[in-house]
């Protein structure tokens, strides 16, 4: 009799994550580059096809690790609350990933997560995956703004989405800075809060047509 389709998941999602969780410890224990696919499999016991199952490639058994925040933005605006403004809601959500030590704000002082960063951001094929990313995040941002003020156009959405994702992307690449410097995370905390408080300052500055609730606010979620 087959498996329940429940258990079958559950077994794929536990040899999955034990296959990422094998790769990560070998990328960090001898560097990214000089552990190979086959090094990898080897370690989690499996052939190199039963790996590629899972992960179509090396980047991934990395990557996949943040893949629950891609369009994250894009969800923030269009799951605001009725009456918020987009900004105001992204500045929000922020905020909360500071207080919670989300690992994308870079304000995460966990050795594990610490070398992690280290690694994708030291890669140049992963970091080359991560600005893919970006620019997939910033594609669905502008959309999610567009929807949320259309009166702007669609090209005031686009410029919008492009200094959203830099901003936040340098707010955590700033945090993570300071956290490599030997900071604590706790210490740079308030620091961080006051830079994001800034940044989205500057944005809203600058920003003004998605600033502040628009006629549509509530259309498109």
């Amino acid at each position: 009799m087959d498996e329940p389709r429940g258990l079958r998941e559950r077994k794929r999602q536990r040899t999955h994550d034990a296959l990422s969780e094998a790769a990560i410890s070998l990328f960090l224990q001898h560097g990214y580059d000089q552990v190979s696919v086959a090094d990898v499999a080897a370690a989690a016991e499996v052939s190199k096809p039963t790996l590629f199952k899972y992960f179509p490639s090396k980047e991934d058994l990395v990557l996949h690790r943040i893949l629950d925040h891609r369009a994250e933005a894009a969800r923030v605006v269009r799951d605001r609350s009725p009456g918020e403004a987009p900004l105001v809601a992204l500045h929000r959500h922020f905020l909360a990933g500071l207080a919670r030590r989300d690992p994308v704000t870079g304000l995460n002082d966990h050795p594990e997560v610490l070398a992690f960063h280290g690694m994708v951001f030291g890669t140049p094929s992963l970091a080359a995956r991560v600005a893919q990313y970006a620019t997939h995040d910033e594609g669905a941002l502008a959309e999610a703004l567009a929807e949320a003020a259309p009166a702007a156009g669609t090209l005031d959405a686009r410029l919008a989405a492009s200094q959203i994702i830099a901003v936040q992307r340098v707010l955590a690449r700033e945090n993570w800075r300071r956290l490599t410097e030997g900071q604590a995370a706790a210490e740079v905390h308030p620091v961080a809060v006051a830079a994001v408080d800034r940044a989205f300052q500057l944005l809203t500055g600058g920003l003004t047509g998605y600033a502040a609730p628009s006629d549509g606010s509530t259309d498109g979620r």
